[in-house]
């Protein structure tokens, strides 16, 4: 394989607001062959201003920041670019802030205890239009769909989930373990493009944005057993 033949490295950037967090996780990560750290900002502010500069391939941010905090730039970066994925990478694992950041649209979610290579792998799958969420996370969005599904999860907002067919409530239980389209297709034995049609039916007939939504939708439901 030529330099010309060789794949693109994935281009990232990197937002927190503490200098020596952000300084030392682009240089890791620039040290990774298929990674490229094309700009950092210490505030959601400036991540959207680099993420229109700099149009990168993936996002990587903290949540809680001053002045616009992660979930807020992930929610406006998914109005100018709905197919920008978004990883948060974060100290907090709480409900509030797990369920804030995918309503925002965070294509993932990690917590800071994560090593060099779970990062890397994360915005791997994120460029590839895959989920990614910590075990620690997905414990909690398991407890918290157990909790508020009650005696019985099926009896959970029935109005909505009966707004689906039985393969868009696949295709949305497939997207909330993380697969990718083609994925699914290939598990459902169906096109890409016959996934693609579904999964735009399921954001529409449940007011959904985007991937982050559909997760925290399948996991408050208890549609995702694990």
């Amino acid at each position: 394989m030529t330099a010309a033949d060789s794949p693109q490295p994935i281009r990232v950037v990197i937002a927190d607001d503490q200098a020596t967090i952000r300084d030392a996780l682009a240089a890791m990560l620039d040290l990774v062959a298929d990674l490229s750290i094309v700009g950092t900002a210490a505030d959601g502010a400036a991540l959207v201003d680099l993420v229109a500069e700099h149009q990168p391939d993936v996002v990587l941010t903290d949540l809680r920041m001053p002045g616009m905090d992660g979930a807020e730039a992930t929610r406006i970066i998914g109005e100018s670019s709905p197919d920008l994925p978004v990883v948060v990478l974060t100290t907090f694992d709480d409900d509030e802030s797990i369920f804030r950041a995918l309503d925002a649209g965070a294509r993932g979610y990690l917590t800071k205890d994560a090593n060099r290579h779970e990062i890397a792998a994360a915005i791997r799958a994120a460029a590839a239009g895959q989920s990614v969420l910590d075990r620690t996370v997905q414990q909690r969005l398991l407890a918290g769909a157990v909790r508020s599904a009650g005696p019985s999860a099926a009896t959970t907002s029935p109005s909505e989930l009966d707004a689906l067919t039985a393969r868009e409530r696949e295709v949305l239980v497939h997207m909330a373990d993380g697969s990718s389209n083609r994925e699914i297709a290939k598990a459902l034995f169906v096109s890409e493009s016959t996934v693609k049609t579904h999964i735009n039916n399921v954001f529409a007939k449940l007011a959904l944005r985007d991937r982050g939504q559909a997760i925290a939708f399948a996991h408050r439901h208890g549609l995702v057993s694990g």
